[in-house]
């Protein structure tokens, strides 16, 4: 297969062919790193895409979440590369998936993305890796800021230039993902870069942007506990891997108590250390407001979140039988929720543990009700708008309907999804039905049930055996927020 920068050689099964590892733009190390993405060098004869890239440096997960998620670590420098999926033929739709993993794990090469089965569907599906962490997404002085938003940018550019050859066409694009991913993905929406048609935002809708002054404070903490200057000059004098152990350790911190006093009011409700900064350049707006204002009406959006989102963070952990009563109320005014929001919710729900209460209100605060708040602005500006929230609950380790359970239903691909986060038996019925949705929608602009708009609320729920259209899910809930 021929592209921009050499010929690939990829490797058929079942009538789809795979063609991974392929580079989008050069290695981001060296005179590159902390450098915008730059074209990867052409190679001569034909170059075998038959395995994953490298991925981009990052840390392992801790325990317990190492035996609920694949993240595999593929060593080497090229790590700015993609993996298609084709049926071949010519001018069919494409699915560009941006994984998850909080701006500082993941990869395009994670068992569950495998997009055989999308591409079995009539789907050219393509993974991509981008730069995480300290390298894609520090503010650092002397460097150019999201540089991992600017090495997603780049693969779509490359989708644009070189999906043809693979038999997709590049005018009818779907760019799709998941946690940090859906957030990059609504932050695509509001750039208006016209280089998709239709995007899905899975459990990520309310995309997060520090100021730059919140994300000086998280570069100078890493940069003292490092013994550097804060600055990309600073950072560069130390090998990815020696940055790891401290980047990780303020994450840590940063979630486990998001305090705006330390770490800035913008780092703090978003929970995270390492997310886009408003750059006054790429990124001039923050997303929720620029989709209000009418960013992304002409790309059709599709977007929701699991019933149960946080549970993932708190059950497995344990962290939830240490909730109190008063560290919900202190956990919340860190994330600057309205203050009658922890009342409300005991009252609505009187039989929840602070613990279980606790993932209650950050389900709705950090997914929930900013994906109903970017549906609503992106229907009351003219854009086509769905929504749905997977309610299917897991019998494993009281996770509930819980953050990427959906993963391996989205992709039919609930071989590829851990054992411990979905169990053993996982309903093959309910992955049918939630790949075909996600397919139809690329491939038809619609997945199947009515349009969101403000007043309805309309919102697909999937579940097992059977799924319905919910009109306003959990409003009593909603109206805390407004």
């Amino acid at each position: 297969m021929q592209t921009t920068y050499g010929k690939v050689r990829g490797a058929t099964r079942d009538g789809i062919t795979a063609f991974l590892g392929i580079p989008y733009a050069a290695p981001p190390f060296g005179p590159n790193r902390f450098q915008p993405p730059r074209p990867p060098e052409p190679w001569d004869g034909i170059r075998d895409a038959v395995e994953y890239g490298p991925t981009a440096p990052k840390p392992g997960y801790p325990h317990p979440y190492v035996r609920l998620l694949d993240d595999p670590d593929i060593p080497g420098d090229d790590c700015l590369n993609l993996n298609v999926w084709t049926p071949g033929g010519s001018g069919l739709p494409v699915m560009v998936w941006i994984h998850g993993g909080a701006f500082r794990n993941g990869s395009g090469a994670l068992p569950v993305y495998d997009g055989h089965n999308f591409a079995r569907d009539g789907v050219v599906c393509v993974t991509i890796n981008y730069r995480l962490g300290v390298e894609g997404f520090a503010h650092l002085p002397g460097a150019p800021p999201n540089r991992g938003l600017r090495d997603q940018v780049a693969a779509l550019e490359w989708v644009r230039a070189d999906i043809a050859a693979f038999g997709g066409d590049p005018d009818r694009v779907t760019v799709f993902g998941e946690s940090a991913g859906a957030m990059s993905v609504t932050t695509l929406l509001s750039l208006d870069l016209g280089l998709f048609g239709r995007a899905i935002a899975q459990s990520g809708a309310g995309a997060v942007a520090q100021d730059p002054e919140d994300a000086m404070l998280v570069t100078r903490e890493m940069a003292a506990r490092l013994g550097v200057e804060p600055t990309a000059q600073g950072f560069a004098a130390l090998e990815p891997a020696a940055i790891l152990p401290v980047q990780s350790a303020v994450a840590t911190e940063v979630t486990a108590l998001p305090d705006p006093g330390r770490w800035g009011a913008t780092t703090a409700a978003s929970g995270m250390s390492l997310i886009p900064v408003l750059d006054g350049d790429l990124l001039r707006q923050r997303p929720e407001d620029a989709i209000a204002d009418g960013a992304g009406r002409d790309v059709d959006l599709l977007m929701g979140y699991t019933s149960e989102e946080f549970r993932f963070f708190l059950m497995p952990s344990g962290l939830a039988a240490e909730f109190t009563e008063d560290l919900i109320g202190l956990v919340a005014a860190g994330m600057g929720l309205p203050p009658g929001v922890p009342a409300g919710y005991r009252d609505h729900h009187p039989a929840m543990t602070p613990g279980e209460l606790m993932a209650a209100i950050i389900t709705d605060g950090m997914f929930r009700i900013p994906a109903d708040r970017a549906a609503a602005a992106h229907a009351l500006s003219g854009g086509r708008t769905w929504m749905y929230e997977f309610a299917w609950r897991s019998p494993n380790h009281d996770l509930g309907a819980c953050h990427a359970l959906e993963l391996g239903f989205v992709f039919d691909n609930l071989t590829g999804d851990p054992e411990g986060l979905a169990g053993p038996n996982p309903p093959q019925g309910l992955a049918d039905r939630m790949h075909r949705a996600w397919v139809d929608f690329a491939v038809h602009g619609d997945p199947g049930w009515a349009r969101f708009d403000p007043s309805a609320r309309a919102v697909k729920t999937f579940d097992a055996p059977g799924d319905d259209v919910v009109h306003d899910p959990h409003g009593d809930d909603r109206k805390l927020w407004d």
